[in-house]
Parts: structure tokens; C-alpha cells; sequence
């Protein structure tokens, strides 16, 4: 399949949503390639998010960030889990949704508490109360995540039955072909 049909999948969302866990399984589903953009960053900077993060800030990790979807957006077929932090850059954004459809995954604080557990390799979770640090992030991302083509919470589902509702809802808008 050429063109439209290929374009790519790109999964947004707060951490522990189930990004890179339902990306694999829908891509899987789909026959399409799948790009986890952190565990890009870390095997081209040869450093892990946390060792990014502490060694060289914020502001370093968010631009090697930007340059993968430059180079992701160069791309078709693909299934891509983006940083929590991606689209909050507006140009990171824009470019995102000029390569593919933008879906935001979703989840309640308590789940995503469960979900990162301890939070010990999470850079954006290190300082302060966990749930009032999550609850700020994501009110402060939330207008972001909105603008996304397809959102989904994944609170209560199963990583199998997350990638199912993606190729459901992928192939009632005319995304997705006969897959």
C-alpha cells in the first residue's frame, strides 16, 4: 500500500498511557513498522532518558526530541510512540500531524500511578508529591493531547484490547484499508 493508506500512526499521551506497550501490538495488527522515539533518543545518544535528563538537562533531551520528528516525519508506514512531552512543542506538533494521524492515549491518575510504580526512571516524576506532579502535567499538556484525530483512554483496558479499538476506530474513519 502507497501513500494515504501508509501514513503514519502516531501515538501521543501522558506517560504510561500505553504508548509504546499498544503501539507494538498495533503495528503488529496493522503490518506497519513501530518507532518508539524514546528508545530512539537513547540508543542514538548511547545515554538512557533518566542519564539525558540529569546530565544534560530538559532543554537537550526536548531538542534531540524535536530533531527525531524531523527525521520521523520523513517516514510512512509507521507506528510511532512519542514522548509524553512531544506534541507540547507546537512545531513538533504541526509536523506530526502533516506525516500521520495524531491518536492521544489516555488514562486516570491512579492508573498511571499504578502503571509507573515507584517512578524511579521517570525524570518528570522525581521531584515532589507523584500524583499532584502527574495531575499538573497533564493539565498542562491536556490542551495538546486534545488535538489529537482520535482519542482513547486505556484505563481499563488490556493492551490487546486498546490496539483492537486503534484498528477499529483507524478503519471506520477510512485510515486504515483492508488490514
Amino acid at each position: 500500500m502507497i501513500g494515504e493508506e501508509r501514513r503514519n500512526i502516531i501515538l501521543c499521551g501522558f506517560m504510561a498511557t500505553g504508548k509504546s506497550t499498544v503501539g507494538k501490538r498495533l503495528a503488529a495488527l496493522l503490518g506497519y513498522e513501530f518507532l518508539d522515539m524514546d528508545a530512539v533518543i537513547e540508543a542514538d545518544a548511547g545515554l538512557t532518558i533518566p542519564q539525558i535528563f540529569s546530565s544534560q538537562g530538559e532543554p537537550k533531551f526536548r531538542a534531540l526530541e524535536s530533531q527525531l520528528v524531523e527525521r520521523v516525519a520523513g517516514k510512512t508506514g509507521c507506528v510511532v510512540a512519542t514522548g509524553g512531552g512531544t506534541i507540547t512543542n507546537p512545531q513538533n506538533l504541526e509536523r506530526l500531524k502533516l506525516c500521520g494521524v495524531i491518536i492521544t492515549l489516555t488514562a486516570d491518575i491512579e492508573t498511571i500511578l499504578l502503571r509507573v510504580g515507584s517512578g524511579g526512571d521517570r525524570p518528570m516524576l522525581r521531584e515532589g508529591d507523584r500524583f499532584e506532579r502527574i495531575r499538573t502535567l497533564m493539565e498542562k499538556r491536556a490542551p495538546f493531547y486534545a488535538q489529537a484525530d482520535i482519542v482513547l483512554d486505556t484505563s481499563s483496558l488490556s493492551v490487546e484490547e486498546a490496539a483492537h479499538c486503534i484498528a477499529d476506530r483507524l478503519r471506520e474513519s477510512g485510515f486504515c484499508g483492508r488490514h
